[in-house]
């Protein structure tokens, strides 16, 4: 992994980004070209009350910033990464969980990388709830 710590890493992701911060967004796993989030649940992320299902922009937050960490884990801590391309498929509601993103790079070029997410409850992999399709701008520092 370009990035020389992971620590750093996880701090940045998790406080560092006062976004994500503010969400609870957790680095569960992180390797090279592969990253994995967890985003416990909070009543306040909730979009449908009424089936307790989570707002469509939270799931979408998360995917791109999977999408955005998977990337930055070929990096360097002083690239930026930044979105040029979203596109989130809802598959099914997700409710009243928390949830994960494994996000993967499929290509990593000098400027562009380019990375496919899926989203599920935590426990329940098999259960796809989103996908993501994600297109980065890396700037190098």
């Amino acid at each position: 992994m370009p990035i020389d710590d992971l620590n750093d890493f996880r701090d940045l992701v998790e406080h560092r980004i006062p976004f994500n911060a503010f969400l609870g967004v957790r680095v569960h796993s992180v390797e090279p070209g592969v990253c994995r989030l967890l985003m416990p649940f909070r009543d306040e992320l909730l979009g449908d009350t009424r089936r307790g299902a989570i707002h469509g922009g939270v799931i979408s937050m998360l995917v791109d910033t999977a999408g955005g960490c998977a990337v930055w884990s070929m990096c360097n801590m002083d690239d930026r990464i930044a979105t040029i391309d979203l596109r989130v498929d809802y598959l099914k509601p997700a409710q009243n969980c928390d949830l994960i993103a494994d996000a993967s790079v499929k290509l990593l070029g000098n400027r562009v990388g380019n990375v496919h997410i899926q989203l599920y409850a935590d426990g329940k992999p098999h259960r796809i709830l989103a996908e993501g399709r994600a297109v980065y701008n890396i700037r190098r520092g």
